[in-house]
């Protein structure tokens, strides 16, 4: 037995050291006085922290642990909260002894005894540095110079430094291909047509050049690939690509959405942050009619099941479902829903009927039933407004938005009849204090079609997204939404173009 014993313990004690060094990080920083410090890692536009050294002797700082580190560009970060400077982690490159002997810049005399691929990324950083300090020198001898000749010098050298880093970077991604800094690099570099054809007009042909670019922008890029999203770089790309490269149309986007998703791996780190990125990107979009997009990536990711492990909590993709299918008739060129409400001048009628003194909702919904066919005669519709457009109107007698937007409304109204457009207002004040609503009416003379849910039918949070007021959606002659959340100054553009546009 102790034959047997001995050697399963002496491989346990072997298998517990290995396990204790999975990850040993020795940087020494001459001159530093930090008795803190933390390494940290990008993740997509964040910076992470995933371990802290808190006894620092002489500048030397150490992180370790059990676990490997997961692939990415990683900083040391000072007891400040500022980057020393960065350095990458892979497979092969879990132990790093760095150092570094300047006082003022770290970066600029980085080594690394025992990693040669860490030493040529640190080379790497140096030589932007170089070319920085270059260029800061070269701007100086400007000083006397007329603006002619000072710009034409300035940009001569900033093409000649231009030209230097694209080989470096080129040459440096060549000879590290394979590599994941090479990978990572990849993501900085710039694809653009070189030899660029003329167009019928003898000029340059930049739909030419917009094709090249648009088609090669992700040339080398590994959606499978976590660790890519560990970097400074992924996020900018990603976002520079869907702000500046996609057109910009709710459904040509959703297709790019759907390219760049298959490309990941379902489950990964990447298809998770691609796919939060996306939601949130769209759930919140400020462009109009960009919630399509949001819509269509709960109707493919989240209806679907893709999405069921985003979040620890299911509850959040239930949430996000709902609120799909609260924007989902209320997306461009949708019929807008109907909207039964009393007009302001039937408020004695209804009044009449008890609900203004109603204490509950049973109390509500017991005078509903009891007076039904009766509300149903004074019951004004939205869809019964004839108009060639509609402009629906969503506004709070006490919100101080609404009260500088309302008097601006109406003098736009007046404008746009004065113009001969066939235009109604359809205005529903969203409270109940009738009182306070009525004497604003009269005080501003509202002469548009005033309404309000003085019977309590409607749910405006659930049926036109109604959180803050005032929401201005137009509608055209069927009652398809044409515009929505826009501001009044944009009323008269909109309905100009549309009318162009018949």
């Amino acid at each position: 037995m102790k034959k047997i014993t001995l050697p399963l313990l002496f491989i346990f004690f072997i298998t517990s050291v290995k396990a204790q060094n999975a990850y040993d990080i020795k940087i020494n920083l001459k001159n530093c006085k930090d008795t803190l410090a933390f390494l940290t890692f990008y993740q997509f536009d964040k910076n992470m922290i995933v371990d802290t050294c808190t006894k620092i002797k002489n500048g030397r700082i150490i992180f370790n642990g059990t676990k490997k580190l997961d692939k990415g560009i990683y900083s040391l970060v000072s007891q400040g909260k500022s980057i020393y400077f960065d350095f990458f982690i892979d497979d092969q490159n879990q132990k790093l002894d760095i150092s570094s002997d300047a006082i003022l810049n770290y970066r600029a005399s980085l080594k690394c005894s025992n990693s040669k691929i860490q030493n040529d990324f640190f080379e790497y950083i140096q030589f932007f540095e170089t070319q920085k300090n270059d260029f800061d020198s070269h701007l100086l001898k400007t000083k006397g110079m007329n603006k002619k000749d000072s710009t034409e010098f300035v940009v001569n050298k900033q093409k000649l430094i231009n030209e230097n880093i694209e080989f470096y970077e080129n040459d440096f991604i060549s000879k590290n291909k394979g590599t994941f800094i090479s990978a990572a690099l990849n993501l900085k570099i710039e694809k653009y047509l070189k030899d660029i054809p003329k167009a019928s007009n003898g000029r340059p042909d930049s739909i030419s050049v917009y094709g090249y670019y648009k088609k090669n922008y992700w040339d080398g890029v590994n959606f499978k690939e976590d660790g890519l999203v560990r970097t400074p770089f992924f996020a900018g790309r990603l976002k520079r690509y869907f702000e500046s490269v996609v057109i910009r149309h709710p459904d040509s986007v959703s297709v790019e959405i759907d390219r760049i998703m298959k490309q990941s791996v379902e489950g990964s780190i990447m298809y998770k942050i691609l796919l939060s990125h996306f939601v949130s990107t769209y759930e919140t979009s400020k462009i109009m009619g960009f919630d399509k997009v949001f819509v269509h990536i709960v109707d493919a990711y989240f209806k679907t099941g893709k999405a069921n492990d985003l979040y620890n909590d299911y509850n959040i993709i239930k949430n996000i479902i709902a609120r799909a299918e609260i924007l989902r008739p209320l997306l461009l060129d949708e019929i807008a829903p109907e909207l039964p409400m009393i007009p302001i001048e039937s408020h004695d009628k209804i009044a009449k009927m008890g609900f203004e003194n109603a204490k509950t909702s049973e109390e509500l919904t017991k005078i509903f039933y009891d007076n039904n066919q009766e509300i149903e005669k004074i019951f004004l519709k939205l869809h019964s407004i004839k108009a060639n457009y509609t402009l629906l109107i969503f506004w709070d007698v006490d919100c101080g938005h609404c009260q500088l937007e309302i008097p601006k409304l109406i003098n736009v109204y007046h404008e746009l009849l004065k113009e001969n457009i066939d235009l109604k207002v359809f205005s529903v004040y969203t409270l109940q204090d009738f009182e306070k609503y009525q004497k604003y009416v009269v005080e501003k003379k509202l002469d548009w079609i005033n309404v309000y849910d003085g019977v309590h039918f409607n749910n405006l949070k659930d049926k036109y997204d109604i959180y803050s007021t005032p929401v201005i959606y137009i509608l055209d002659k069927d009652k398809r939404i044409k515009a929505k959340r826009i501001e009044v100054e944009q009323i008269k553009t909109i309905i100009n173009a549309l009318e162009i546009s018949k």
